[in-house]
């Protein structure tokens, strides 16, 4: 395994807290420093973020299908966010205890797809019928 340098702290906060919605800047900062994409900013206390978790509860689709198509690993609640049903069901079938898991913020799945509107409704009527 080859010995990387850790990124810059303030690069990571930066990164992630652009990806709550400037898509421009995410950009940038993925262009400068790759290594960004699947980096993790605690707010403090343990409250993890990644830049497809920022995008993910706040409804950003267009950030989130920039980062999934640059390579960043899919979590259940940008699935949920993005109508991923099919992901969703999979995981809440093998998992029915992560309907009431909490993401960055301590914000319920149900909330980020909801953030997905029409397109994540199929999957607000599942976590409803759980």
């Amino acid at each position: 395994m080859e010995n990387k340098q850790a990124l810059s702290p303030e690069m990571v906060q930066q990164f992630v807290g652009n990806a709550h919605g400037d898509l421009e800047r995410v950009k940038e900062l993925l262009e400068q420093e790759p290594a960004l994409l699947n980096a993790a900013w605690d707010w403090g206390g343990g409250d993890w973020e990644t830049d497809l978790g920022a995008a993910a509860h706040t409804g950003r689709k267009e950030i989130a299908a920039f980062l999934l198509a640059r390579g960043a690993r899919i979590d259940l609640f940008a699935a949920a966010m993005l109508g991923k049903i099919d992901i969703v069901k999979a995981i809440l079938t093998d998992n029915p205890e992560l309907k009431s898991a909490l993401g960055p913020h301590g914000i319920p799945l149900i909330n980020h797809a909801e953030a997905g509107g029409a397109d994540a409704l199929p999957v607000v009527e599942l976590l409803k019928q759980m």
